[in-house]
């Protein structure tokens, strides 16, 4: 729209950027991974033998 003044879009595009970027990196930080324990366990594997 001709009308409309472009430094308000600029600004618009701006602000909704930042936002998206903050919102982002907040996410990707603020993430703690847990660890996972390690068992000692074996498998146990049971072995089939087939007839034929």
């Amino acid at each position: 729209m001709p009308q409309m003044m472009p430094m308000s879009w600029t600004m618009l595009f701006m602000f909704f950027s930042t936002t998206f970027l903050l919102f982002n990196f907040m996410n990707y930080f603020m993430y703690n991974p847990t660890k996972k324990k390690m068992t000692t366990e074996k498998m146990q594997i049971t072995e089939k033998i087939w007839k034929w």
